[in-house]
């Protein structure tokens, strides 16, 4: 009989993130929590440096995020995915902190920007696909700008490739709502890179039904 090889069983061995985040919810599985970070924390990092436009404490609320998800095990549903108690958590840690930005902005009256982190090319996006380095930048300073509601579905659907279907689940709003927050998002961008930019690196938004063109999940 032929020896099974140490990849070939580690291959059969090998769990969903579904099934090892519920060793980790009975089992406190250390081991495949491990394996959950390592598979999840440059998706995760993307996000949180996306949504603050700090690099330093992008980096901060990715590690919050994981040490989140072990307090909040025990509150993990087999029935649902992973990637969306994942997402969930993350952005709630970034609403929290662009609350804690816009209070302290409110007594400050002075104060510079936080350090954009330019991680195009490691996931690329629509400012990847700009001209220029400084258009890139131009884009990335205007995603800023966009209120938290609307920034959130730009990142999820053009920088992690999200469908609308799962983005409503992820901020659990209905999935026209995202639709909408789409459209207006995308309108408001248009409106703030037109006069800096010859065309807009993102998709124009199209008469409904259709807003966003649809491509393939990564998730």
């Amino acid at each position: 009989m032929k020896a099974i090889s140490f990849s070939g069983l580690s291959l059969l061995c090998s769990r969903t993130d579904e099934e090892a985040m519920c060793r980790v919810k009975t089992h406190d599985d250390h081991g495949e929590f491990d394996r959950l970070v390592a598979r999840w924390e440059q998706p995760i990092r993307r996000l949180c440096v996306r949504m603050t436009g700090d690099v330093h404490r992008g980096e901060d609320l990715k590690q919050e995020t994981f040490v989140r998800l072990f307090e909040k095990r025990k509150d993990y549903q087999p029935t649902g995915k992973f990637s969306t108690f994942l997402w969930r958590i993350a952005l709630n840690l970034c609403y929290d902190e662009l609350r804690r930005q816009n209070r302290r902005r409110e007594t400050l009256s002075s104060g510079g920007e936080g350090e954009i982190c330019d991680v195009a090319a490691e996931a690329p996006g629509p400012d990847a696909r700009a001209a220029t380095s400084e258009e890139g930048e131009i884009v990335r300073k205007a995603l800023l700008q966009l209120p938290e509601m609307y920034r959130a579905v730009i990142i999820l659907r053009h920088y992690e490739d999200m469908k609308l279907a799962k983005i409503a689940e992820v901020l659990e709003i209905p999935e026209g709502t995202v639709n909408s927050r789409m459209a207006e998002a995308l309108a408001r961008l248009s409106r703030m890179l037109e006069p800096r930019l010859k065309a807009s690196p993102f998709p124009q938004p199209k008469p409904n039904p259709v807003i966003v063109p649809k491509e393939s999940c990564v998730l």
